[in-house]
């Protein structure tokens, strides 16, 4: 993901404290994500940093829908999203750590770009199958579904009877 200048704080010139921010997340984010699943969307990213010295602790809330297509029938359906993530930027510039929530900040830095994030928690917060609710599928495609579904339960395979038949005369004996 390409960072976004819209999408990004400058934190040199904030106090040491807690900041709130956010961020509406429409089209041309998701264009510029430039993945095929996500379609578009409407996210609200809701931002708390907490700046000291040394540290800026990123808080991110995201709220809203994505257009995606439906596993199931390939329509398109909003996805409901909401998720959490935390993002900690270290301003020191040593890169001593290996710890995936910790990034280190160049210390000349004044300001941090979250378009990588805000995409990062908005996958996170999707389920791994996009399916419509029951009954909003396309009905065509749910009545092809049902023609290839089994009418009756397949006829059990002979082989099992024979091996518990086995089971249960080592029970007995």
């Amino acid at each position: 993901m390409e960072a976004l200048a819209e999408h990004t704080i400058a934190f040199s010139g904030l106090k040491d404290g807690t900041h709130s921010f956010e961020f509406p997340l429409g089209s041309a984010f998701f264009a510029a994500a430039g993945e095929e699943e996500i379609e578009g969307g409407d996210v609200c990213m809701h931002v708390r940093l907490d700046k000291s010295a040394t540290l800026l602790v990123v808080d991110m809330h995201a709220d809203g829908v994505v257009d995606v297509r439906c596993d199931r029938c390939n329509i398109p359906m909003r996805q409901p999203v909401d998720g959490d993530q935390r993002q900690i930027f270290r301003l020191t510039g040593d890169d001593d750590y290996e710890d995936e929530e910790l990034v280190t900040l160049d210390p000349a830095a004044h300001s941090v770009s979250l378009s990588h994030y805000f995409y990062e928690c908005i996958r996170l917060a999707l389920p791994i199958r996009h399916v419509h609710p029951d009954g909003l599928c396309d009905p065509e495609v749910e009545r092809a579904l049902q023609a290839l579904s089994p009418e009756h339960e397949p006829m059990p395979d002979p082989r099992w009877a024979v091996l518990k038949d086995l089971q249960n005369k080592e029970r007995n004996s």
